[in-house]
């Protein structure tokens, strides 16, 4: 396990498959959290799981003021944010382009483009200037997705604001390259969160067929499992990993690669 003790964690979609786990992995490394998803019963509950290191607010990403709330709160809470772990998204029903309704489209873009933009925006100065003071670096890890790498037939907006995250992670990797604030993409494929398993639950009886049309064209044949994810992402976010920067990491079973 990755020693993140005394580091302060900044966690958006903390409450899904990939957020909860890694609130927990960092929790148990040593790191104090600040959590943010929809849904204040759910957060708080995982806050109170995580003791008196963690502490939540609620928020909806596609907000601005979300995101500076949230880098406000680890400012007074903790005095320092070092890592922030900007994972909140959401997605939309497969369907080809011309049939992708504009409101769904704007919310796709607003949550998971527009989202990450307002936390980079927020967090970058506060671990710019602790890096000026201190000379201590910090760590931005954008939770972009496969369809940021690759094409996304029938889910087209979701992967252009994918797309998006990452050209945008790059951009800033290299303006803070010189800054202390390293800056990567994590692009996972298909994983057993309840994003996925809610799209296979609507399945019903054609759960088995549902499920082999996700895993189709990757060549492991098979979903990830949330922890393989995390490894990633944990890796991505080790002060250890110093001179990664600027990239994206595809956890996805070949799929980038075929």
């Amino acid at each position: 396990m990755a020693d993140f003790a005394g580091r302060v964690v900044l966690l958006t979609g903390a409450t899904g498959g990939f957020g909860a786990a890694a609130a927990r992995y960092f929790s148990k490394a040593g790191a104090s959290l600040v959590l943010s998803d929809l849904g204040a019963d759910r957060l708080e509950a995982l806050a109170d799981e995580l003791g008196g290191k963690a502490v939540a607010l609620d928020g909806d990403v596609s907000d601005p003021a979300v995101s500076e709330r949230l880098v406000e709160k680890a400012m007074s809470e903790y005095g320092r944010l070092d890592i922030a772990v900007n994972n909140a998204g959401i997605a939309h029903d497969m369907m080809p382009l011309p049939k992708t309704p504009v409101d769904v489209a704007k919310k796709i873009i607003d949550v998971d483009l527009l989202g990450v933009f307002y936390a980079m925006r927020a967090q970058l100065p506060v671990m710019e200037q602790r890096f000026r003071e201190t000379g201590e670096s910090g760590a931005i890890i954008n939770v972009a997705s496969v369809a940021g790498v690759v094409a996304a037939p029938m889910l087209s907006i979701y992967a252009a604001a994918k797309h998006g995250v990452v050209g945008m992670t790059k951009s800033a990797a290299i303006e803070y390259a010189r800054r202390g604030v390293r800056v990567n993409a994590l692009c996972p494929s298909f994983a057993r969160t309840p994003m996925a398993t809610d799209f296979l639950d609507k399945a019903g009886d054609n759960r088995d067929a549902a499920e082999a049309s996700l895993v189709q064209a990757i060549p492991m044949r098979r979903l990830a499992e949330v922890d393989e994810v995390i490894n990633g992402l944990i890796y991505l976010a080790d002060p250890a990993s110093s001179f990664v920067t600027g990239q994206t990491l595809q956890i996805d079973g070949g799929l980038s690669a075929s």
